[in-house]
């Protein structure tokens, strides 16, 4: 693992790949035999021939990835679709395969087996590879992979294609390869101007906003990889303060009185973003947040909890499904009469009726708040706490799943925790806070990621099973 590093900075490799891009493109534009007519698949099969020997292979590499860039959408799917063309020889396999079968040894039997190997090998995956040799080429088959993901959905094509990228970039981007930055109000203003466009969890307003969120008593961490130098590939903001967090808005408040970090006692992680879609499916937060968790206990001796104010992009649309499903667990007695009165709904309206029509409310008074605040918080911890999705051992929210996959804990659930309209929408307002203790982090992971055991409070328990 990579040593952390405070602020980014330029390598001597850094500057020798800068300083070779320009040549690649001249040497991709004077490599012989170029021809503005030549199709994709033409392009596709000189890369793979090397003519002309591994120089001029790359070169060809280089036009093509140049290619890519510039083309549109419908280019770059007809691009997609003729990559995905250059497959494993049926025939190849086919005799591999009998080869190995009528293989009489353990000998050779191994000798066959490495022959199979070698056949089910598509040219695509070498072509694939070819593209890693020019600068920028990581992160052209990072944003090829961001569109066959698009793709993939209409085109059953692209499925094969879309198997052997995730493969590639699984093995190129372990975490053993990536190196942990810390982000701040110096870094370079390209990578700042990066953290605006890709927060995706709390909007970051202004540069103001982004200062705020970088101040003393905050801390942003990234993880890199060194042929992507300058693209953050997740990043984590963490507040740290006294206790937990029970509200977004009370957080990220820029009048709010910045603390002496050594004073501080909690480090709540309030956001953590994904920023390259084409690494989709390749794990990379829970690494983070466990070695977040070492640099800032050595950094901060006096840190007692780690913990998250997460949202609950689900809750809302779980509410919807369990009324279409007419629920009649939904609420308790005392609760649907309490909804039903508070709505001003009538006694034949069903439990989800007449909670929808409370929530649609606007003014949300403190008669309405008072109804609402307990069963939506019981309601929250059933869902957060028992709820599935397809799959009966995995939590039905995504960012629950995430979290407890990576071994936290449901410590606590937040009442008008983020008000925005994205929060109320989202989730009536509410938050969870996930805790990562690290003497229980490996057990908890292990206890849900085998069993579906999911760690969690007592409070949280007692109000999931009320």
């Amino acid at each position: 693992m990579s040593e952390v590093v405070l602020a980014p900075s330029e390598t001597l490799v850094d500057r020798a790949l800068r300083r070779v891009t320009g040549l690649w493109r001249d040497m991709a534009e004077r490599v012989g035999g170029r021809d503005e007519t030549e199709d994709v698949a033409g392009q596709m099969q000189a890369c793979l021939a090397a003519r002309g020997g591994e120089v001029s292979a790359r070169a060809r590499a280089a036009r093509l990835a140049a290619s890519y860039r510039e083309f549109g959408e419908a280019d770059r799917l007809h691009f997609l679709r003729v990559l995905a063309g250059f497959d494993a020889d049926a025939k190849a396999v086919e005799r591999a395969i009998a080869e190995w079968s009528s293989a009489t040894d353990g000998a050779g039997k191994a000798a066959a087996k490495v022959r199979l190997r070698r056949a089910l090998e598509s040219p695509r995956v070498k072509l694939l590879t070819q593209f890693t040799a020019i600068p920028d080429g990581v992160k052209l088959l990072v944003d090829l992979r961001e569109d066959v993901l698009r793709a993939v959905e209409t085109d059953p094509m692209l499925h094969a294609l879309e198997a052997d990228l995730k493969t590639l970039l699984s093995s190129w981007f372990d975490v053993g390869f990536l190196e942990l930055r810390r982000i701040d109000w110096n870094s370079p203003a390209a990578l700042l101007e990066k953290l605006i466009r890709y927060e995706a969890v709390h909007r970051i307003e202004s540069w103001d906003d982004l200062k705020n969120r970088l101040d003393s008593d905050r801390r942003c961490y990234a993880f890199f990889h060194p042929r992507m130098p300058e693209e953050p590939l997740i990043f984590v903001e963490i507040a740290l303060m006294k206790g937990l967090a029970g509200s977004v808005q009370a957080l990220l408040d820029p009048k709010a009185e910045v603390m002496d970090p050594a004073k501080a006692d909690t480090a709540i992680f309030y956001s953590i973003n994904n920023c390259q879609r084409g690494l989709d499916g390749i794990a990379f937060g829970n690494f983070l947040i466990k070695r977040v968790v070492e640099v800032l206990g050595r950094e901060f001796p006096g840190l007692k909890q780690f913990a998250t104010l997460s949202p609950i992009p689900g809750f809302s649309r779980w509410l919807a499904a369990r009324g279409e499903a007419v629920d009649a667990t939904l609420l308790t007695p005392e609760e649907l009469n309490a909804v039903r009165l508070a709505a001003g709904a009538t006694a034949e309206a069903s439990p989800d009726a007449a909670l929808q029509l409370l929530l649609a409310r606007k003014d949300w008074t403190p008669a309405v708040l008072k109804v609402l605040e307990p069963v939506l918080v019981r309601l929250c911890a059933r869902y957060i706490a028992l709820e599935a999705g397809r799959n009966p051992k995995r939590a039905a929210d995504p960012v629950a799943h995430f979290h407890l996959s990576n071994g936290a804990r449901i410590e606590r659930i937040n009442w008008r925790a983020d008000t925005s309209p994205k929060g109320m929408r989202e989730s009536a307002g509410l938050m969870v806070n996930y805790l990562y203790d690290p003497a229980f982090i490996e057990d908890n992971h292990e206890a849900y990621a085998g069993e579906g055991r999911r760690a969690m409070a007592a409070t949280v328990r007692k109000l999931a099973k009320a």
